[in-house]
């Protein structure tokens, strides 16, 4: 049975909560931190973590709100997910406290860490490779791509990998062109892949529970995409 087991980390005033599972076996193991959609930390994610594990990595499930909650109301003005984005500088030095708990976990081998995130987690992962953290692969799910601070040349170290929906509202064709050029003028190496049919969360079996336009489950997006990130991982964290 895969062990888990609570983690918390203290940033800036809060005090976040995420879960760590581990593989059965002996480590050191390369570590992967899951990160979350504005909707909080959920059961989804925390699972994502199981699953890591049971191939062989550390999956670090993060908080990013505080609390280790599951915050279903993220409109609310004055919220987590609002201060977040309000402040740009605040998101990105969080996700690096992430990064730096992960490293610092026992049994995580630190040369050997990734990142996966999910809408606003996907847009939390790009920040991070943004920030030159020692990772070997970061892979945003219909997250957003803009930012308040571009890569800079010789600053990333993972390999990007972004899949995105053809038809999602909330992250425009312009946005996946602009951030092509980013990559490109900062040498980093890349994956791009846009599922020309699907629209934003198209991971998410629970989609339409949310009742917004433009949010809908696409399995063959899912799976294509996940499939994709079990290949980088085990291609550029195996040794």
């Amino acid at each position: 049975m895969t062990d888990s087991t609570a983690v918390s980390v203290h940033h800036e005033g809060a005090e976040l909560v995420g879960m760590l599972a581990m593989p059965e076996a002996p480590g050191p193991h390369p570590g992967v931190l899951v990160m979350h959609s504005a909707l909080g930390i959920s059961d989804s994610m925390r699972e994502r973590a199981v699953t890591l594990a049971r191939l062989g990595y550390a999956g670090l499930a993060v908080d990013m709100f505080g609390g280790g909650r599951n915050d279903a109301v993220t409109a609310q003005k004055a919220g987590p997910f609002d201060e977040l984005i309000a402040a740009p500088e605040l998101l990105r030095a969080r996700t690096v406290a992430w990064h730096q708990a992960l490293v610092g976990t026992p049994g995580v081998d630190p040369a050997r860490t990734a990142a996966i995130g999910y809408c606003f987690g996907g847009q939390c992962v790009l920040e991070l490779a943004r920030s030159g953290a020692d990772l070997r692969v970061a892979v945003s799910f219909h997250g957003p791509l803009t930012t308040a601070a571009p890569a800079e040349p010789g600053r990333v170290r993972a390999h990007i990998a972004v899949y995105t929906g053809g038809k999602d509202p909330y992250v425009p064709r312009e946005h996946v062109e602009a951030l092509a050029q980013e990559l490109k003028k900062a040498a980093v190496q890349h994956t791009l892949t846009v599922f020309s049919e699907a629209v934003h969360s198209f991971t998410d079996p629970n989609a339409a529970s949310i009742r917004l336009p433009g949010i809908a489950y696409d399995p063959i997006a899912d799976a294509v995409s996940w499939a994709g990130t079990v290949a980088l991982l085990a291609e550029l964290t195996a040794s």
